[in-house]
């Protein structure tokens, strides 16, 4: 089964900056697309950046400027640059990712999310 682990979550002060980390694992033949997502409170889960397996980027315009999207790929690991955090950015971030196993298709994959707030 393949695996999604997040990490970099955590407080941090307005302007301030996190880098998120996604690790992919298990028995992997070839990752496609990689990607964040967030949930603030009371909201409905919305994509904050995407990155092709070519290396075509998408970012929401909401953090467009502060954020960027980058993958290693012999680390099966996604990267999310936030900086210039608000408080508005507050939101469980979630790393998504579509995975082709051994003899079969590509399947859409989730992390367990990891937690930023934006607080003074």
């Amino acid at each position: 089964q393949v695996q999604l682990v997040e990490s970099g979550g955590g407080l941090v002060q307005p302007g301030g900056s996190r880098r998120l980390s996604c690790a992919a694992s298990g028995s992997i033949s070839s990752i496609n697309a990689m990607g964040w997502y967030r949930q603030a409170p009371g909201k409905q889960r919305e994509l904050v950046a995407r990155i092709t397996s070519s290396g075509n980027s998408y970012i929401v315009d909401s953090v467009k400027g502060r954020f960027t999207i980058s993958r290693d790929n012999a680390k099966n690991t996604v990267y999310l640059q936030m900086n210039s955090l608000k408080p508005e950015d507050t939101a469980v971030y979630y790393c998504n990712a579509v995975i082709q196993v051994p003899d079969s298709g590509y399947k859409d994959n989730w992390g367990q999310g990891t937690q930023v707030i934006v607080s003074s």
